[in-house]
């Protein structure tokens, strides 16, 4: 979990009436900590709301909730009425003309106790030819437009994948002619030891990702959200080895997803002590206010566990799995790169099985800013020594695996994932699926076997869901459209394990809901659909001019519990599901992170259209704007 201390704002402006323009204060901390105010120019047809109340438009949009974004051809295709009715029809309309393609019945009510809202279900999916759609209900008016393509996703995913440029540290960024104005200027040059690290003076700060809406790197979640993206090249190589993301190494030899990570691995390896331990993070000591990255000027100073031996233990395991895997992944591109990885990833493991035990539980004093605190390190160390044989195929990783695993077979029935700190799933899945001599074929089965039953379940209940996604009520926590799109990445796992066609559709459906077909039929990543969400938690977002947060980004979502001072405006007895505002004070419902952002490009990386033949892997598989 990560800590803040923010001062609440005022209450914002509500919405003007539908279809008059209006002006909503969007509130910011200066870097005295005091709130400036900033007024951005809105319409009503962009529905949002300070307050995370939203409207939309005439028809009742937010009454007939769809993934804004759209639906594949062959797919499933299903509209959630979120409100009461006693017509039993809808309808399909072409959105061009009005023209009705298609007619159904609605399904019966269903109550959701996540939401609080009685659903029932329009689905069309019998309607597969390309094109821009809406549904409309007798009395409820219509939804947001929709498009069914075989290619729906690809402009989403380029903008989630490329949302990661957008928080690179250490240099300047500019989104380009697509999106004029979302630049800032070379940051964070300045590095330091913290008193915690055992060190002092200066020291280096290069590359790496800002990881949420601060400017601090942090190993633990940049090894997960490594690992996932790596893990989602590794599975869908095909449909992304040509991808454009519109990046400075565009054009090289390497694929533009792996060049993109190779800038955060450079930082990580530049946190690795010469005894193979490696320090918990890089930040600006002192809290900062919504400013833009370059204006944040102290050092940033890596921080340790202000006892010898100063690193920590997760963090090195964690560093000694996601440079043990880079190093498998880059080595047909560049076996140098692989080389360097793996040896830092052996050096790692060398280091944390001599200090398994060193954990980072809190900031130092005088450190603000997240810390993510894990009491164990096991499932780190076991994904760790997975990769590692992996890899290597070197008999000690997989000794110590044999010699653990089982320990980690309960976690992959975990109903909330958080996967940060919960590692044991993909160190089964790296054994499961090491093309290794050596592997042992009841061990395979064992967790294959617990995989399936766990995505079993997952499935029938997402498919059975009032809402059609995989969340509990449990579920709605700090992060929730993260676990959304976590159970997203197990299913697509479990699919490679195990084909099943639900786990695919599972998956899908997650993406769905992300995209709009929520209880507040607002799309949950910015600048993607008809109703994005606004207000992201995201300095760059809160420091700039630009009337639009930057692109792409993945809200946080509904977290149930009221963990930051925003979030008691929300009546008592609000249902988890709607316990969000769009607000960027709210750190907890509202936020950005690398790690949630990672589940939601491994998600659509599944719904991109497969090249016609293998040659074509080597293509471009995505669509995007001309460079620029």
């Amino acid at each position: 979990m990560r800590a803040w201390t923010v001062r609440a704002p005022p209450t914002p402006t509500l919405l003007a009436p539908a279809g008059v323009p209006y002006v909503c204060d969007r509130c910011s901390l200066g870097s005295s900590g005091m709130v400036a105010m900033r007024r951005v120019l809105l319409t009503a047809a962009s529905v949002f709301a300070c307050t995370g109340v939203t409207w939309s438009g005439a028809g009742g949009g937010p009454r007939l909730h769809v993934d804004q974004v759209g639906y594949l051809p062959d797919g499933p295709k299903v509209a959630v009425v979120g409100a009461a009715t006693t017509v039993p029809d809808f309808s399909v309309h072409r959105a061009d003309d009005d023209r009705v393609v298609f007619r159904g019945r609605l399904s019966p009510a269903r109550y959701d106790a996540s939401s609080g809202d009685t659903t029932r279900l329009a689905d069309f999916s019998s309607l597969t030819a390309p094109g821009e759609y809406y549904v409309e209900v007798g009395g409820l008016g219509r939804s947001y437009a929709f498009r069914i393509a075989p290619d729906v996703y690809a402009h989403t995913f380029y903008l989630a994948m490329r949302a990661f440029y957008g928080q690179r540290c250490g240099t300047a960024v500019d989104l380009g002619p697509e999106f004029p104005g979302y630049r800032h200027a070379v940051c964070h040059l300045q590095g330091a030891w913290h008193p915690s690290s055992g060190r002092a003076g200066p020291r280096a700060s290069y590359h790496g990702w800002h990881d949420a809406g601060d400017y601090g790197r942090y190993i633990v979640n940049s090894g997960a959200t490594v690992g996932t993206l790596l893990w989602t090249f590794d599975l869908y190589r095909d449909r992304l080895a040509g991808v454009d993301l519109h990046i400075p190494e565009s054009g090289n030899a390497t694929p533009d997803l792996l060049d993109e990570v190779h800038w955060n691995l450079d930082w990580m390896l530049t946190m690795q002590d010469g005894d193979g331990g490696v320090w918990q993070k890089q930040t600006v000591a002192e809290g900062t206010g919504f400013i833009m990255p370059e204006q944040e000027t102290a050092a940033s100073v890596v921080v340790g566990t202000d006892a010898p031996p100063y690193k920590s233990s997760c963090a090195t395991a964690d560093f000694a799995a996601s440079l043990a895997l880079a190093s498998r992944i880059y080595r047909p591109y560049d076996r140098a790169f692989s080389a360097k990885t793996v040896s830092a990833a052996r050096a790692a493991w060398t280091w944390v099985s001599a200090n398994p035990n060193v954990l980072f539980l809190k900031n130092p004093p005088g450190v603000a800013w997240g810390f993510y605190p894990d009491t164990s390190c096991a499932d780190e160390r076991l994904w760790a020594a997975a990769e590692l044989w992996r890899t290597t195929g070197e008999r000690p990783y997989r000794d110590y695996f044999l010699a653990n695993y089982a320990q980690a077979i309960p976690s992959l029935a975990v109903a909330a994932p958080e996967p940060w700190n919960a590692l044991g799933p993909v160190a089964l899945w790296t054994y499961a699926l090491a093309d290794r001599p050596g592997r042992d074929p009841v061990v395979v089965r064992r967790i294959v076997a617990a995989t399936v039953a766990a995505s079993n379940a997952v499935a029938s209940r997402t498919l059975s869901s009032p809402y059609r996604t995989s969340m509990l009520p449990a579920d709605y926590v700090w992060g929730s459209n993260g676990v959304a799109g976590d159970y997203s990445f197990r299913l697509l796992v479990a699919n490679r394990l195990h084909p099943d066609r639900r786990y695919v559709q599972a998956a899908l459906e997650n993406v769905h809901y992300i995209l709009g077909r929520n209880p507040f039929s607002l799309s949950w990543v910015t600048q993607v659909g008809s109703n994005p969400f606004q207000h992201p938690h995201h300095r760059p977002s809160g420091g700039d001019d630009n009337p639009a947060p930057w692109p792409g980004l993945l809200s946080g979502g509904p977290n149930q519990n009221r963990q930051d001072a925003d979030m008691a405006k929300l009546p008592p007895n609000t249902p988890p599901a709607r316990m969000y505002l769009d607000d960027q004070p709210s750190y907890a419902t509202n936020e950005i992170a690398i790690n949630w952002q990672a589940s939601l490009v491994a998600a659509l990386a599944a719904a991109l259209p497969a090249p016609a033949h293998p040659a074509a892997a080597a293509r471009p598989a995505v669509a995007a704007p001309p460079r620029p």
